[in-house]
């Protein structure tokens, strides 16, 4: 069995030394964070919020509960207004950040009730000045979060099921599963009752709330692959195993950000029964092994590197596990194309879901409402979120799609948009984000509506990514198109907000990150005039029925340029 504090951990096979691995014996804390989390458990600070901080307001909060703990409660300081880009690596923490806090909402599995819904639209328009973001990982994130208010939020969303708890932090994130998970006939298997047992067992879990990292997890039996296993921490992707039983493929150590690697199989089927053990023996493996010393080298992708799957799978059998897992089979592959759900589906009985962006993931308290209004009066009320920043309604009647898909155009939430505005994400930007270089929600949303009058007759699947900086929340690194925001120097040899430019990123069949071409730097206001002669250049050259991710992989630099 997978041990149940950090002090039981056991040795185990020999690795490098001095990388601070609990299970090599050394347990001195080697930077700040792991000071930090010494010396108070993340998850204690919720009580210090309650009792302390939120009556006696934010200048009373500790600096290491403030910049470190409130994490584990989904609450991150936002950045103060006004300040560019050009000075998020110059001033220190205290001077970036403002007196208000983004709220991540975690929706594990990315399910809402219509009252879930209701309370979350709430929330955002009466404590948050009716902001809020769709994230890619299927969470809702709110602004302008006051502490005072953070205890009565708290009892809002704990009273519909929801929470915040371990949103962030050095914990187990979100869960990932698809958002059509038990309504269609060509799912796997319905991955629902494994999602709810691991976070019912392990959410605010002690033995768990101290990892080296962030902890990235999808369970998800949805044939198109739509919770991106190949970029997550840990992945239980549906399969068929060799007996012919229905269960799930087992992926390890994905993960983007600076250092991007794809997760790998350890060629095992895990039985339906077995995950919740599985996902705490892989979870133990990482608290234990992983790497301390060095914040930039602590994620789990690390330690899959430098064992590789067979060492992993390995100390994963014999030191976590009741049993060894039987051999397992690939999933069958897919391609990257239709993994938002975008659009109208049949489900299994008969009705049907629909699909929609935002504008980028952002939307409102107010516009959530009204999603959510749609959802009772033309479906059965049930609202999911996607890996990809958009919404689905569920329990639709036939008689009722086409009033519900133009209902949802007159607020702008197309069901059949554009492939631009399908197809553009961006992260939160230099508007929140202490870390962000560069705008993202406006310039994406500029962006995508400059290209549909562009090139009003383009019709191809296109991802275009926007990242404010280079730890890709947006994925820049598996987009056709990626933007990650850099400073420019401008005409006048001032700086201005910029972008390189990564190109053919995909996950599915043969997944690849971009391809970043040396000097490729576009100045912020000049992207549609580039995406625009990247995207004729590729309607000219083409292949026939060629994907652009193809298409880069042969071009010539020239054409990309």
């Amino acid at each position: 069995m997978p041990p149940t504090a950090p002090s039981t951990a056991r040795r185990g096979p020999t690795a490098p030394k001095q990388q601070g691995q609990w299970a090599l014996g050394y347990r001195e804390p080697l930077n700040p964070n792991e000071r930090m989390k010494k010396d108070s458990d993340g998850l204690a600070v919720r009580q210090r919020i309650i009792d302390i901080y939120a009556r006696n307001g934010f200048d009373s909060i500790d600096p290491a509960d403030l910049r470190g703990r409130f994490r584990w409660m989904g609450l991150y300081t936002q950045r103060a207004q006004g300040i560019p880009g050009g000075r998020t690596a110059v001033l220190e923490p205290e001077q970036l950040e403002d007196r208000y806090f983004m709220l991540r909402i975690r929706i594990d599995g990315g399910q809402l009730s219509p009252a879930q819904l209701q309370v979350v639209a709430g929330i955002a328009t009466e404590f948050g000045r009716d902001v809020a973001d769709v994230t890619d990982r299927q969470n809702v994130q709110l602004h302008w979060i006051r502490i005072e208010d953070v205890p009565e939020i708290w009892r809002r969303l704990e009273a519909v099921g929801l929470s915040t708890t371990e949103a962030c932090g050095d914990t187990p994130r979100v869960v990932l599963g698809c958002p059509l998970a038990g309504v269609t006939d060509d799912e796997l298997i319905d991955a629902t009752p494994y999602i709810e047992e691991v976070v019912a067992a392990h959410l605010g879990d002690p033995a768990f709330s101290n990892l080296p990292r962030k902890y990235k997890t999808s369970i998800s039996g949805c044939s198109q692959h739509c919770t991106n296993h190949e970029i997550n921490d840990v992945a239980f992707v549906g399969v068929r195993g060799p007996d012919g039983q229905v269960g799930f493929d087992l992926w390890v150590g994905g993960g983007l950000s600076t250092n991007p690697r794809l997760a790998e199989r350890l060629d095992v089927f895990v039985a339906p029964e077995r995950v919740r053990e599985v996902w705490a023996g892989v979870t133990g493996v990482f608290r234990d092994y992983g790497y301390r010393r060095s914040r930039t080298h602590a994620r789990l992708k690390f330690l899959m590197a430098d064992w590789g799957p067979e060492k992993f799978r390995r100390v994963l059998e014999s030191e976590y596990l009741d049993s060894p897992l039987p051999d397992g089979r690939e999933p069958a592959p897919t391609t990257d194309a239709d993994r938002d759900h975008v659009g109208v589906h049949r489900q299994s009985d008969g009705r049907f879901c629909v699909g929609f962006p935002l504008r980028s993931g952002r939307t409102s308290g107010t516009q959530l409402g009204q999603v959510g209004a749609l959802a009772q009066r033309y479906g059965d009320g049930r609202v999911r979120t996607t890996a990809r920043q958009k919404l689905v309604i569920l329990g639709v009647p036939e008689e009722s799609v086409e009033p519900l898909v133009a209902a949802l155009e007159a607020e702008d939430l197309p069901a059949r948009p554009s492939p631009f505005r399908r197809g553009t994400m961006a992260c939160t930007g230099l508007e929140f984000c202490k870390l962000a270089i560069v705008e993202t929600k406006g310039r994406a949303d500029w962006l995508y509506r400059e290209l549909e009058r562009r090139l009003p007759d383009f019709d191809e699947p296109i991802s275009i990514n926007i990242n404010g900086c280079p730890n890709s929340c947006a994925r820049f690194q598996v987009a056709d198109i990626g933007l990650k925001g850099i400073v420019v120097r401008d005409r006048d040899g001032s700086d201005a907000e910029g972008f390189q430019v990564h190109l053919g990123g995909h996950l599915g069949l043969q997944a690849s990150f971009g391809h970043k071409f040396r000097g490729l730097k576009v100045p912020a206001a000049e992207a549609a005039d580039y995406v625009e002669r990247l995207l004729r250049g590729f309607q000219e050259r083409r292949k026939p029925e060629e994907l652009f991710s193809a298409y880069v992989a042969r071009a010539d630099e020239e054409w990309l340029t």
